[in-house]
């Protein structure tokens, strides 16, 4: 993962960048809705699209647990 900044605030330390991982990159700020057990709780995947989400947040664990690594 690589994350480039592209434009920082004069006067705070805000900052915006594109984080780059192994399956695409994404801008930031960004709207990053949480998986929790494999899907995004309260958002229909139409939802996602409509907001142009680019990236999820998961923890891999709870897929390790349920169904499990095999």
């Amino acid at each position: 993962m690589h994350f480039t900044v592209t434009q920082k605030s004069e006067t705070t330390s805000a900052r915006c960048g594109i984080v780059n991982t192994a399956h695409g990159a994404f801008e930031t700020p960004a709207f990053l809705p949480v998986g929790t057990v494999g899907s995004v709780k309260g958002m229909s995947p139409a939802d996602l699209i409509q907001l142009d989400v680019t990236a999820i947040l998961c923890n891999a664990y709870h897929l390790y647990l349920r169904p499990g690594h095999s």
